[in-house]
């Protein structure tokens, strides 16, 4: 009897394969003499000692243990010195998770593409590309992607279009950085300067013209997000494609992503020009009989920001079967009106429910 007893400690404390068994995947390369260690909130695991992961090819440090053990927080390190950056992560008894740590500060980059061609309205633009902390040293990771509309306005002021911008790089660092969002790849979008409200609309409001979102919808489909596919280290899932975009932004984002629900599975719509057309958008989707698999993210501010037309889309989304806090975030902004500072002051809430931590889909 002890020496049965002896042996189940011993494939316990050891991270026994048994057929029921919870397995952690870390993909990262420390170099040679240095090593992965896992802690965490349940024995045998601990937070104050790591446990030696196992080093197999392709750069993967694996470590498992019983599925008894139930689910349990951890965090991997370098030598057990070094802590990863960001939250713990969860891992669900009898599952396998896989993991792409940092280990530096939560800082990304931008890399401009300049003169991006647009076949579909024949002019050029640029593409600002954000590349999050770990896409230098990690490169056995790929990374979701967002694409944000009007991308003059988002990272850097002296292109903002009103001399204010998003501020979307800093914030995104910091809920990297705080646990609270994952690791994506941003790519901002200009628009075509003087094209901006054809380029972002369906056809054709009274007094505004428009009608080139169709066109929109193909330069985003089949001209930007092949480039950004085949130039970066993106998952390609609809699961890990997303849009975004304010005012007209919000709208062709909307128009976009419900169309084409087999590419993008979610989007932002900071407030949204509904009002387009008489709201003709939102009475497609008031006359639709099938739910579209997106899930949407819709706000508006309670300061001259097309709140009405915003909640009249959140009850047609509603109609149609979206539930609020599920694959449906519709939010009020006490106060704010239609500018760049509001969108800024609030961007963490679109951003932590489309890329909420450890939700991304490998």
């Amino acid at each position: 009897m002890r020496r049965a007893g002896l042996l189940a400690a011993v494939l316990l404390l050891t991270m026994s394969t048994a057929a029921e068994a919870t397995t952690v995947q870390v993909y990262y390369d420390v170099g040679y003499g240095n090593r992965i260690t896992i802690r965490g909130s349940k024995a045998p695991l601990s937070w104050t000692t790591g446990t030696n992961a196992t080093w197999t090819t392709g750069n993967v440090w694996t470590l498992t243990w019983a599925d008894s053990v139930g689910d349990v927080e951890i965090k991997p390190l370098i030598n057990d010195a070094t802590w990863s950056t960001g939250g713990n992560y969860r891992i669900r008894a009898g599952t396998t998770v896989k993991i792409y740590p940092f280990f530096g500060p939560a800082t990304g980059r931008l890399q401009y593409v300049s003169n991006f061609y647009s076949p579909q309205f024949g002019n050029y633009r640029t593409l600002t590309v954000y590349l999050p902390p770990s896409y230098t040293t990690n490169p056995l990771k790929r990374y979701p992607v967002l694409y944000a509309h009007d991308g003059q306005n988002l990272f850097d002021a002296s292109r903002a279009t009103y001399g204010v911008e998003w501020r979307m790089d800093e914030t995104v660092n910091s809920l990297i950085g705080n646990g609270q969002m994952d690791e994506v790849i941003i790519v901002g979008m200009d628009h075509g300067g003087s094209n901006r409200i054809h380029e972002y609309t369906p056809c054709c409001d009274p007094q505004y013209g428009g009608g080139g979102a169709d066109k929109h919808e193909r330069f985003v489909i089949d001209t930007v997000r092949p480039y950004i596919n085949q130039n970066f280290r993106t998952l390609t899932t609809k699961a890990n494609t997303a849009l975004t975009g304010s005012s007209l932004g919000g709208l062709v984002s909307f128009y976009v992503g419900r169309r084409n629900p087999t590419v993008f599975g979610k989007l932002a719509a900071l407030s949204s020009s509904f009002w387009w057309n008489n709201q003709k958008l939102t009475q497609e989707v008031e006359a639709s009989t099938t739910k579209v698999a997106v899930n949407f993210y819709i706000d508006a501010g309670t300061d001259g920001d097309g709140l009405p037309e915003t909640t009249r889309m959140r009850d047609a989304l509603v109609a149609d079967g979206h539930v609020q806090g599920k694959d449906l975030y519709y939010y009020v902004a006490q106060g704010a009106g239609h500018n760049e500072s509001a969108w800024a002051t609030r961007l963490n809430i679109p951003l932590t429910y489309l890329f909420p931590w450890q939700s991304t889909v490998y």
